[in-house]
């Protein structure tokens, strides 16, 4: 087993795709858009402008309801990329910029007025390298003997360690009262950005356990004494949304193997925007890397990793529809909007559900 860092590390990874929709599945679109360079975010505004995060050109786009393309935002540091956005009302476009440069985490909340005005708003990076909120964390395997973990790597990050500081501002939500909650995939947790500019830790992101068996400590090459002992991963929120009851939900992509090997592990959390307070209330996702909450409440999860668009329904998913690497969601005008082929030529579609 090969620890994942708590930064969001997505593999480029081959996906088969089922080109005929099973029975029952939401129809899909043609593309809107393709050519997308790592299309990571994704948001509509209410006047119907799609904006997409290509995170892998490290630039922000907004498309228009022809169609066409204008690039709001880029950045000009090869080692810093755009990643999450936001946007609602009218004029109030959020993004978040994220990466390491001259030593330092990079972690930049920023809104675009209506004349294009760039007005940064918090530095989450700063706050991460300060304060490494989910250093409160243990992770690796728990409850080792000494001659068991004497038999592991030091350097593996296998053996028990705490939190450590790393930062990936990888999505971005707006808040009523103008606060901005950030997920950070690389702190494990939940960064509150008030509206006076203020930058706080809302929640941290609590371990994800999973109890290792024999068959899997042998793909791993692990020695047989950690079978059926219990390995904390770290959480890695991959995006933060509010519902219409006012609460936050946030998808986790845990930070260890994403494809099947272990298991489908990924989960949607419930957390209040003012306390923290969190609830699980759905896992089993195949790479949650993004969600969707609609209207009526119902919650849609992009399994990047098991090639298929979710939704929540009794603590776990249904499938609503297969497509290509699903990266990013969002609902909007009745129906959902994702990015797909996260990894090639990304394209934009919308799905009926």
């Amino acid at each position: 087993m090969v620890r994942r860092g708590a930064a969001l590390a997505l593999s480029f990874v081959t996906f088969v795709v089922l080109m005929a929709a099973p029975a029952g599945a939401a129809t899909v679109s043609e593309p809107i858009v393709d050519g997308l360079i790592g299309p990571l975010g994704l948001a509509v505004g209410q006047d119907g402008t799609i904006y997409v995060s290509q995170t892998f050109a490290g630039n922000l786009i907004a498309i228009d309801k022809k169609g066409g393309i204008s690039e709001v935002a880029a950045s000009d540091n090869p080692d810093v990329t755009i990643a999450g956005v936001d946007a609602t009302g009218r004029g109030t476009l959020t993004y978040t910029t994220t990466g390491f440069s001259d030593g330092q985490f990079i972690g930049t909340v920023n809104r675009i007025r209506p004349n294009g005005k760039t007005t940064p708003l918090g530095d989450t990076g700063h706050h991460e390298t300060v304060l490494n909120p989910d250093y409160v964390n243990t992770y690796g395997f728990q409850g080792l003997d000494a001659e068991c973990a004497a038999l592991l790597p030091p350097d593996a990050g296998l053996l028990p360690y705490n939190g450590g500081v790393d930062s990936n501002s990888y999505a971005v939500a707006i808040l009523p009262d103008g606060s901005r909650v950030v997920a950070d995939a690389g702190g494990n947790s939940l960064v509150k950005v008030a509206a006076n500019k203020r930058v706080s830790t809302l929640a941290v992101l609590p371990p994800q356990p999973t109890t290792i068996t024999a068959d899997q400590a042998a793909m791993f090459g692990l020695p047989d004494c950690v079978a059926d002992k219990t390995y904390n991963f770290e959480p890695v929120p991959t995006d933060v949304e509010v519902g219409p009851d006012g609460m936050l939900y946030v998808s986790t992509l845990p930070g260890g193997p994403e494809d099947p090997s272990l298991g489908a592990r990924g989960s949607v959390y419930r957390v209040h925007p003012s306390t923290g307070a969190m609830t699980l209330i759905a896992t089993g996702f195949l790479g949650a890397t993004d969600l969707a909450v609609a209207p009526n409440g119902t919650i849609y999860v992009a399994e990047l990793f098991g090639g298929r668009i979710s939704k929540v329904v009794g603590g776990g998913g249904q499938l609503v529809a297969e497509v290509p690497a699903p990266a990013a969601l969002e609902f909007a005008q009745g129906k959902l909007y994702a990015t797909i082929d996260a990894f090639g030529n990304g394209s934009l579609v919308t799905i009926q559900p």
